[in-house]
């Protein structure tokens, strides 16, 4: 099988693991944001804060540096599983220890005891990090594909019972925790390799020499995209927090839907094109175009659609989102512009230019929702969004250089999916005026949706029929 008809496959599979998934786990979210509280999701959203960051130091990049690399022995897979390893437990007892202080910080007592119980993911996770670098690597994502769709299921079905039995933010918790346990159980048993009883200094730094990038950028990473959630949690609380982040959620719901499921198989890809420069280019044409044409429509409607989109399947007691869904929206447009410049850096060998550059966006991030959050959460919002569409021109000139994408044919592939959804935006501002007042809310959202839909449609096809 080509590489082009491996990828194919893997884009296959990597949209039912995206779909479905996702799928899974927003129907298990709608269910449990109508039973809980806006501060049971602030409250797990701060949690998931302090998880992440500590996520960072524990693979010191070492599995991208597995997939990225042409050429790879038993030796440089053991080494990286005993350091994985190592560096889990170590996190895990360390995360214990500190989660009373970190509660303190954020005035929230609450937390100490949800930060506890999270500690034990980094040891769970830490042992299956290796092995799935080892199904990515062979593009394996029907194996991942099944796994996560099975985890996502179990661990939706306990967060629900959990709520309908008054347990809280435990609920949320303990989805979290099933779900990410039971993928790993499931990623070891897929995978024949068994670890051995060796490491080895020059392997390591073979592994580490390209994964320290990684680290650095997977912090930078989390100060461009955590710092709003860290603010907001900080000096406006966890209920604000709450109505932030289920925005935020349906963003990243969105994204992964639209975007998350091409670059699953890009890095991957990518890699073995690397010394085919034509083939890479087209490759990257076609990631791009492919998610421009489903993104730039989905956000659109998304920020037409708020109001519908939040009371028809939040309910009324999330109407403060709303607007900071709207915001949102436009990130999520910037995100399906350059979702894949990062794929190209970390597959040429360079993830020191993606350091760089997410250095960029998160010195800007942070520094605009600093000033931002006196004025509340939408103005966060905003700042973030401006912060991103600030930096992206500097981005786009890095893979210009690295790949020779002439910037005009670039930008060429977006002027279709950009007009159709400003016709497709229109036609439903005019829908919405005519008929706000003639159904229900939840009528009117579908109505509009599906009107969107057949307007971009035809919009596209008469614009560009090929």
């Amino acid at each position: 099988m080509s590489i082009k008809e491996k990828a194919v496959t893997s884009v296959v599979w990597s949209v039912i693991q995206n779909w479905g998934s996702q799928a899974v786990s927003l129907i298990v979210f709608l269910i449990l944001a109508r039973l809980l509280t806006p501060e049971a999701f602030g409250l797990l959203a701060l949690a998931n804060v302090f998880l992440a960051f500590m996520q960072i130091f524990i693979e010191q990049g070492l599995s991208q540096a597995l997939i990225q690399r042409r050429e790879i022995d038993t030796e440089h897979l053991d080494t990286a599983f005993w350091v994985n390893l190592i560096s889990g437990l170590l996190l895990t007892i360390i995360s214990f220890l500190i989660a009373g202080s970190i509660a303190k910080i954020f005035h929230q007592p609450k937390l100490t005891p949800i930060l506890k119980s999270f500690s034990v993911l980094f040891f769970i996770n830490s042992v299956s990090h290796v092995h799935k670098a080892i199904l990515i690597r062979e593009l394996a994502f029907r194996i991942l594909a099944v796994r996560t769709l099975v985890g996502i299921l179990i661990g939706g079905m306990v967060g629900v019972i959990m709520a309908f039995s008054q347990f809280g933010v435990w609920s949320l918790v303990s989805q979290q925790i099933v779900f990410e346990s039971v993928v790993v159980l499931l990623i070891l048993q897929a995978v024949k390799w068994r670890p051995g009883f060796k490491f080895s200094g020059k392997h390591f730094g073979d592994l580490f020499g390209f994964g320290i990038n990684v680290v650095g950028l997977e912090f930078l990473k989390f100060v461009n995209k955590r710092a709003d959630n860290l603010l907001i949690g900080y000096f406006l609380g966890e209920v604000a927090l709450g109505y932030y982040a289920i925005a935020y959620r349906v963003l990243q719901v969105m994204a992964q839907l639209l975007v998350g499921t091409s670059n699953q198989v890009a890095l991957p890809t990518f890699s073995k094109l690397q010394e085919n420069p034509e083939q890479f280019r087209q490759a990257f044409y076609r990631a791009t175009e492919f998610t421009s044409l489903f993104a730039f429509p989905a956000f659109g409607g998304m920020a037409i659609l708020a109001p519908e989109l939040v009371i028809s399947a939040f309910g009324e007691q999330w109407i403060p989102s709303i607007p900071v869904m709207r915001v949102l929206a436009f990130a999520g447009i910037r995100h399906s512009l350059s979702y894949f410049n990062s794929s190209v850096f970390m597959a040429m060998g360079k993830p020191s230019w993606r350091l760089w550059i997410t250095s960029i966006e998160a010195a800007f991030s942070l520094v605009a929702c600093l000033v931002a959050v006196r004025w509340g959460i939408v103005a966060v919002a905003l700042a973030y969004v401006i912060s991103l569409y600030f930096v992206f021109p500097v981005s786009q000139k890095a893979v210009n250089k690295l790949i020779n994408v002439p910037t005009l044919l670039y930008f060429q592939q977006f002027l279709t999916p950009i007009i159709a959804t400003v016709v497709m935006v229109a036609g439903i501002l005019v829908a919405k005026h005519f008929l706000v007042d003639l159904i229900n809310v939840k009528l009117l959202l579908m109505v509009t949706t599906l009107m969107g839909i057949i307007i971009y449609g035809l919009a596209i096809k008469f614009l560009n029929p090929k």
